[in-house]
């Protein structure tokens, strides 16, 4: 049978439709997947030996464990998902407790955010499990290990063994494995072994794919004196990295490629979300409240940072000495509630419960800037072929940013949208091929009777499914 052949029985949505979920064969009884679970099951013993033993050779004993996980995990995910053809066969997603918020997604998520609270505030707790990763810490970064380095390797290996199921997942659509190895490749490459080898160099830790307003101390005065001090002329170059990524890249590689450049392609909260988080993808809500509760909780986190950056910053001129204890305390606040909170233990915790991508949607002040340049003169849009939609949803369903993408292709409209971020996930899953993630020739003709991003961006929200029935959507769109 023709490999065209093969992909069309596999998305043939009628066949799908009538088959019990439970009733097909699962690849679970299979002995790739019995090795890769005893090797967990073996690293994990292995890696509590360790942390509570008292013996010379624990931290021996700790890295085994670590990479018996990872090894084990990675080959699971092998030998469960090369025995699926179609990344659009979700296999009775809905019907597992740990995708459907059920008793064992709860138990994952208070793991998760039990793991944050302690990483942020009770660091000491995880101290036994920090020193097994001194040998490693010591060979990067030239020194002992801290929390935040096993935090870092914790996240890097969670991106690489979730990005190698995505890869397996996706091994027939080039524009997937691509992405998902780029954010693989900067996470390693940029976000891990970079700012620890310059440390080792004794340079100053610097992470080249965090920019403002996401890495908000990079500009703050105290962090703009930090790297102005150093010698050498490197933290020179690091202030005018970090100004021109902020000020021209960023708004440019938008213009041209929309959001995903960034969000889908470089960020690590992105890889953790597109990695680690992608089977819990489909839990992001659809609601027009989540909807509504997005447009106002991440541009006030964008304000946030935007009141707190000029405080601290007019403080700093010397002209107005007494914001100096305002500065202070919105940074504090801000380090707290959004960087902490928000962003780790809301953001990463509740992933079992809430979806993938809680901060990139409602949080973060970076995507909350592109988001504007992306629906406001962005060249990229997701086209759609309405007369092909079967109503399957789909695309609706593993949105991870909530978007109804059903009720656009219903209506054969472009979809253009500032929480967008290019994932493509919406156009893999599509058993019609209707979606297409393209880039105009401007950002004027992506939309049919466009009058302008300012006319479209103050007029009534993009509909949801609930839309359809509203007249002035109907004239307007048609």
């Amino acid at each position: 049978m023709s490999i065209v052949g093969e992909h069309t029985s596999a998305c043939d949505e009628e066949h799908h439709a009538l088959v019990d979920p439970g009733s097909s064969r699962s690849p679970s009884g299979s002995w790739g997947v019995r090795l890769g679970s005893g090797l967990i099951v073996l690293g994990l013993l292995a890696l509590l030996a360790a942390i509570e033993g008292q013996q010379e050779g624990r931290v021996v004993l700790g890295l085994v464990g670590f990479g018996a996980i990872a090894c084990g995990a990675a080959g699971t995910f092998v030998a469960v998902w090369s025995q699926r053809f179609a990344a659009s066969n979700n296999h009775g997603v809905f019907f597992r407790s740990a995708q459907s918020q059920g008793i064992v997604a709860w138990a994952l998520a208070v793991g998760m955010t039990g793991f944050y609270v302690i990483l942020y505030w009770f660091p000491e707790r995880l101290e036994r499990m920090t020193h097994l990763l001194d040998p490693v810490a010591t060979l990067l970064a030239g020194r002992a290990a801290d929390h935040w380095f096993l935090y870092g390797f914790v996240y890097t290996i969670a991106v690489l063994v979730f990005g190698l199921r995505m890869l397996v997942k996706h091994r027939g659509n080039p524009y997937q494995l691509w992405r998902t190895a780029s954010l693989m490749a900067f996470q390693l490459g940029f976000a891990f072994l970079l700012p620890h080898l310059m440390e080792l160099a004794r340079q100053p830790e610097f992470y080249f794919t965090y920019f403002w307003p996401l890495k908000w101390s990079y500009v703050f005065p105290s962090g703009v004196s930090e790297l102005r001090g150093h010698p050498g002329g490197l933290g020179v170059f690091l202030l005018v990295w970090s100004a021109v990524a902020s000020l021209v890249a960023t708004p440019v590689l938008t213009y041209y490629f929309g959001k995903r450049w960034y969000c889908s392609w470089v960020c690590g909260c992105g890889g953790l979300a597109e990695t680690l988080g992608d089977p819990l993808r489909h839990l992001s809500s659809k609601s027009s409240t989540a909807w509504r509760i997005e447009r106002v909780s991440i541009y006030a986190v964008l304000g946030f940072i935007v009141l707190t950056t000029a405080l601290v910053w007019t403080h700093a001129s010397g002209h107005a000495p007494w914001l100096g204890g305002a500065g202070r305390r919105l940074s504090d606040w801000y380090g707290f509630f959004i960087g902490s909170v928000f962003s780790g233990v809301v953001g990463v915790g509740f992933y079992p419960l809430l979806g993938s991508r809680v901060w990139c949607r409602f949080g973060c002040p970076m995507a909350a800037v592109m988001g504007l340049q992306q629906r406001l003169w962005s060249r990229f849009r997701i086209t759609t072929n309405g007369g092909q939609c079967i109503s399957c949803g789909n695309c609706s369903t593993y949105c991870e940013m909530g978007i109804d993408v059903r009720a656009y292709a219903q209506k054969g409209e472009n979809i253009v949208r500032a929480s967008c971020v290019g994932c493509g996930v919406c156009s893999a899953v599509c058993p019609r091929g209707v979606l297409n993630l393209e880039n105009g020739r401007t950002h004027g003709d992506r939309m049919v009777g466009h009058q302008g991003p300012w006319t479209r961006l103050l007029a009534e929200p993009p509909f949801k499914s609930t839309d359809a029935e509203r007249p002035q959507h109907r004239k307007r769109h048609s």
